[in-house]
């Protein structure tokens, strides 16, 4: 490989959210990389740097130039210019959205188990979650589109928060499921916000599918949401954008994005951006191809766990584990594994009821913390099956 991914960087006493942590515990739950950023990113960064005035920034053509030639390259989708507004992070412009294009008491719905800032966005703001859960059969998990029928068409439901690909469960949607979602949600009224923050990090041979380019009816009826930060580990640069291709929809969400304050950069985020997506498309590829090396580890790893299976994943560098399997179906158990072991890696509840028994532990890391980790992991299910 041409880029490293196997030295261990210190990061603690760096203001990480991630490793504010004990001395002696290993963080594996926030989804935030342990991996350097691309050289090329670093290097653009330290240009803006060596300039020395860091004052009001503006959103260049080469910006919104290079979200185009990314998505038109990576994904064969041709997206406008004109489409996309700048904004300080996908949660922010989620929290604008819902304020901007719902009423309160108004109903949003989501899928899950799903990313838990979800819930807050909508929670906070003063709205009604409305769940439609997927179906997970023991090896993989499927939309419910009876139930999503139903729940759209509820006069209350005015926002549906779509997840593609799916975290935490690493669903990569197919075109036909998100063509119905997109008809289902026409038909009723409903406007789709699709977060695909995770669509470049698929496994090696996958690739996702943006909702926009489905079909003229999911075009019009969406916002989408995109960024470089989970892909090449910019999340502190603040850097992030939305794409909406329905000029009506795209005034309200810029009015609304402006209100809120949040479509302005630091002078860091566009160049930040920028080299990402003209120069990071070889270590995206390395990445990949490490990530999923870390994936089929941690699954091999497991078989000789009792109680504790890897869900198959197609994208997100996140392992989702069911630990039903466990002692009391693994309620406690993420608890119990940072007490006695000082693993910390996420409960499954965090990401709605049909999240219980699981655990999001993340996977972007060199293969030697992961290794800590698996092992931790084995010695806390061995004490955990064997206590009352």
């Amino acid at each position: 490989m041409k880029y490293d991914f196997d030295t261990q960087i210190n990061r603690r006493g760096t203001g990480s959210l991630k490793w504010d942590v004990g001395e002696e515990e290993l963080p594996m739950w926030v989804a935030d990389m342990d991996f350097q950023a691309a050289p090329e990113i670093r290097q653009a960064i330290e240009r803006r740097a060596a300039h020395g005035i860091f004052g009001y920034s503006v959103i260049p053509k080469a910006w919104n130039e290079s979200y185009v030639n990314w998505w038109k390259k990576r994904y064969d989708f041709a997206m406008e210019e004109d489409w996309l507004i700048f904004c300080t992070g996908i949660v922010p412009a989620l929290s604008s959205i819902v304020r901007k294009l719902t009423t309160p008491g108004e109903k949003v719905l989501i899928q899950p188990p799903v990313y838990n800032m979800f819930f807050q966005s909508v929670v906070d703001n003063g709205r009604n979650i409305l769940e439609n859960p997927l179906k997970y059969d023991g090896e993989t998990y499927e939309m419910d589109f009876e139930d999503l029928e139903e729940k759209l068409a509820d006069p209350e439901t005015t926002l549906m928060i779509l997840c593609n690909p799916h975290n935490p469960v690493g669903r990569i949607w197919s075109r036909e499921e998100l063509a119905k979602v997109g008809e289902l949600c026409r038909k009723y009224h409903v406007i789709v916000v699709s977060d695909e923050i995770h669509c470049d990090l698929t496994s090696p041979g996958c690739s996702y599918v943006p909702f926009a380019s489905v079909s003229g009816e999911c075009r019009d009826n969406c916002i989408i949401c995109m960024a470089p930060t989970k892909t090449f580990n910019l999340a502190g640069l603040q850097s992030a954008a939305v794409a909406v291709p329905n000029p009506v929809l795209r005034h309200k969400v810029r009015r609304g994005m402006n209100t809120d304050e949040v479509s302005g950069p630091n002078c860091f985020a566009v160049d930040a951006a920028i080299a990402a997506y003209t120069e990071g498309g070889a270590w995206l590829d390395e990445l990949r191809e490490y990530i999923q090396g870390n994936k089929e580890y941690t699954k091999k790893y497991l078989e000789g766990i009792l109680g504790i299976k890897a869900v198959y994943t197609e994208a997100t560098y996140l392992m989702w584990l069911d630990c039903r399997g466990l002692r009391s179906g693994g309620a406690g158990f993420a608890a119990y594994l940072r007490d006695k072991t000082g693993l910390f890696v996420s409960k499954g509840e965090l990401y709605g009821k049909s999240g219980e028994g699981f655990l999001r532990v993340n996977a972007a890391c060199p293969r030697s913390i992961l290794e800590d980790g698996l092992r931790r992991l084995a010695e806390g299910a061995e004490a955990y099956g064997k206590e009352l």
